[in-house]
């Protein structure tokens, strides 16, 4: 279902619950401050007993400058609920529900061998905010001829400087 504002508490306490503490300092985070979240990309899977399973977010970004595109991120599963194909689900429900939207490309920051299998490749000439390493900049559709640094993008399009 799609995130609502109802969910943030719950969905802000998965990903700390997944992830190290100091997430928010990393460069992708930079790129969310101030900037909405893609509302209508973003998904929350709850269990049976209503609690939040697993989570994804979408952020507009502008690269270069001149292109637009969705960062995905974070994605979470709670870790009594890992192994069941729920992070796939996801992620897949998550990027149909892009293309559905009309996004032209998703990019992200992970392991090029899990997200591969979505169709997922390495972006050369694509920068992410420093410290990221360039083998883990991934995307998806269509990144051909876009070069540049990634930013954080205002609603109406407009770059800010990260």
């Amino acid at each position: 279902m799609r995130e609502t504002e109802d969910d943030r508490w719950e969905v802000e306490a998965l990903f700390d619950l997944c992830f190290a503490p100091g997430r928010e300092a990393l460069s992708s985070y930079r790129l969310r401050e101030g900037v909405p979240m893609a509302r209508d990309l973003c998904l929350v899977a709850r269990g049976s007993a209503g609690e939040v399973a697993g989570a994804i977010r979408f952020w507009p970004v502008r690269v270069g400058d001149r292109w637009d595109a969705m960062l995905l991120g974070p994605v979470a599963v709670h870790p009594t609920r890992q192994g069941e194909g729920l992070g796939a689900y996801l992620l897949q429900s998550g990027l149909d529900r892009a293309a559905v939207a009309g996004v032209e490309r998703v990019l992200l920051v992970g392991d090029a061998p899990y997200y591969s299998r979505f169709g997922f490749r390495r972006l050369d000439g694509v920068e992410m905010p420093p410290p990221t390493n360039p083998e883990r900049v991934l995307g998806i559709w269509d990144w051909e001829g876009v070069r540049g640094r990634v930013t954080r993008a205002l609603p109406g399009g407009d770059a800010h400087p990260t």
